[in-house]
């Protein structure tokens, strides 16, 4: 039986070509099958439809390898091969301690070697890395690694051997056969065979045609075109007209007006310039400091519709929240204000403690900034000696070089003027032919033009009569009849139509709708004009709200101000922890040594 494992396989594989053709379940499908193989013996049939049984079972783990195998070997890989690594896939994953190594390649040999061994070198190299990580996602990992993973490790050896065996064999049914080389074998001279007989001549050297000689080059390559030049004086013209134009409008000042200032005008405008200048301090050290906080006049905001109404709904919730909570108060509450004191102060030692840790990081960032830029600038010394060095042995290839191309160029010339001698012998066959197509063309361009003047006389006599034509055409169509129409305002056009009416009537009828229309929106105007002093009220109401609400805030934000002084207070005793006085003077030092380290770089360059 173990010899039949390959054409079982092949069964198996038509099976599930089948299955993946149609649309029927899988037990339908099982039962047809066995139909098809009731001629075939018991283990040969149970083979088959466990393995393709087990093929659709498994289809959601399956295609996890196929898929990726198709997406980097697709152009390699046929589509209609899909069921073969499938089984194969699955007879390796599951039924390989079943099978046994043996029987596995039997059915392995009897498909495509070649196909074959690359699925298997694709699928044992990454069965450990995302195969697993992808069947992990399916399955539970601990099932995965005991029941998958780990028997096919352990056959990984033989495996091994028998993908070496596949690609042995695929490389001597690569390799062509050669027919056998024929040697040489050597026959002896006879010097007496022919003993009147001459010498043979030696052949004549055959002649070297002579290169024609090239055409020069034009002049007119390296000449600057005329257009160009014309271009330039036209412009150089244009700019003196400009410039004599502008002096002539500076020297012929306005007629109507006198353009001078007066006197009092003069020292009025040097007043106000000195005055602009004194208050510009180019030479201050200091600066102005930030602009006052205080600002006591404040202008109000204009608000539109929508923003009064929400601040106005804001305020209106928060004055609603106060009662309730003074309505809680006089119902027995407890005032939260012991709890917002211990609050606040211990607030203000987190503070405090974040102020000291801030302030200990940043200097801590400055001395490992120093550090870097001090191991920065001894990394750029080591590199700027290396690339001297490179610059230097540069230098030496670049000079051999040179020679070598020299001597080159010296070869290449004496080439070619060997060459351009042997090219002289061809010139004057080369001048008689030219001579004879000359005179062939010569002929050809006569009997052409000949020709051309035939059709040309032709297609104007045409041409002649499709305009005469189209004259007399436009001349009939350029006279208008005479229309002479009599209509009555006050008839109707008698169609017998359910609503047909004279002209006169419809203007009426018209008039009359307009005067409704005009009623309607005389109405819908007076309603709006209500709404709109109705909602101007409610606003006018929002805004006194909104105002005192706005000065309530204004003491709220000044004591806030109060507390950030307070702040400021907590931070400047911050600044005398010992900790960060010793982080400051390392940060001093380092800053120091890497002034020390720019001077030294700056005396040695």
């Amino acid at each position: 039986m173990a010899s039949g494992y390959g054409s079982l396989a092949r069964e198996a594989i038509v099976l599930l070509d089948k299955f993946s053709a149609g649309r029927q379940s899988l037990d339908d499908f099982m039962e047809d099958a066995s139909k098809d193989l009731q001629i075939m013996d018991t283990t040969h049939k149970k083979f088959i439809l466990d393995v393709v049984s087990g093929c659709i079972e498994n289809k959601t783990l399956l295609d996890v390898v196929i898929n990726v195998f198709y997406g980097q070997n697709g152009k390699r890989v046929s589509m209609g091969d899909r069921s073969q690594f499938v089984i194969i896939c699955y007879l390796a994953t599951f039924s390989l301690d079943d099978l046994g190594l043996q029987r596995f390649s039997i059915i392995i040999r009897s498909l495509d070697i070649k196909k074959m061994h690359t699925f298997l070198t694709f699928f044992f190299t990454n069965l450990t890395t995302w195969i697993q990580d992808e069947w992990n996602t399916i399955y539970d990992a601990f099932y995965v690694e005991e029941h998958l993973i780990s028997p096919l490790q352990r056959w990984r050896p033989e495996i091994d051997i028998l993908m070496d065996q596949l690609a042995v064999k695929i490389s001597l049914g690569n390799q062509v056969k050669k027919s056998p080389i024929k040697t040489t074998k050597p026959q002896e001279f006879s010097l007496t065979k022919f003993p009147h007989t001459r010498p043979r001549p030696l052949p004549l050297p055959e002649l070297i045609p002579l290169q024609g000689k090239s055409k020069p080059v034009p002049k007119s390559t390296y000449m600057s075109p005329k257009e160009m030049q014309m271009m330039e004086e036209i412009k150089q013209k244009n700019h003196q007209k400009t410039e004599e134009l502008l002096s002539q409008a500076n020297m012929k000042q306005f007629r109507c007006v006198n353009p001078e200032k007066s006197e009092t005008t003069k020292s009025t405008m040097a007043q106000i310039k000195e005055d602009l200048e004194s208050k510009l301090k180019f030479n201050s050290f200091h600066s102005s400091g930030l602009p006052s906080s205080n600002k006591n006049n404040m202008w109000p905001i204009k608000l539109n519709n929508a923003a009064i109404l929400r601040q106005g709904a804001l305020y209106e919730r928060e004055v609603e929240e106060e009662l309730q909570r003074m309505e809680r108060l006089v119902e027995g509450a407890r005032e939260p204000s012991s709890f917002l004191q211990w609050q606040k102060e211990m607030r203000d030692k987190d503070l405090q403690e974040e102020l000291a840790n801030i302030e200990r990081r940043r200097l801590e960032g400055r001395i490992s900034y120093e550090e870097a830029a001090m191991a920065r600038s001894r990394l750029i010394e080591r590199n700027q000696k290396t690339a001297q060095l490179k610059k230097e042995e540069t230098a030496a290839l670049m000079r051999r070089y040179a020679e070598k191309r020299l001597r080159e160029e010296k070869e290449m010339r004496d080439l070619v003027q060997q060459v351009a001698e042997g090219h002289k012998n061809s010139k004057a066959a080369k001048e008689k032919l030219q001579k004879f197509k000359q005179s062939i063309v010569k002929e050809v361009a006569e009997q052409r033009r000949e020709l051309l003047r035939q059709a040309l006389e032709e297609a104007q006599a045409e041409l002649s009569r499709k305009f005469k034509v189209i004259r007399e055409i436009h001349a009939i169509e350029s006279l208008t009849p005479l229309r002479v129409r009599n209509f009555d305002y006050t008839e109707s056009a008698g169609h017998e139509l359910l609503g047909e009416m004279s002209l006169v009537e419809l203007k009426e009828r018209l008039a009359l709708l307009k005067e409704a229309q005009q009623a309607e929106q005389h109405e819908k105007r007076e309603l709006i004009l209500e709404e709109k002093e109705n909602k101007k009220r409610l606003l006018l109401e929002k805004l006194d709200n909104i105002n005192v609400h706005t000065r309530a805030l204004a003491q709220a934000a000044a004591s806030r101000k109060e507390e950030r002084k307070a702040r400021l207070a907590f931070r400047q005793a911050m600044i005398q922890d010992d900790t960060v006085l010793a982080l400051q003077k390392k940060l001093e030092e380092k800053q120091l040594e890497r002034q020390r380290l720019k001077q030294t770089e700056s005396k040695k360059a």
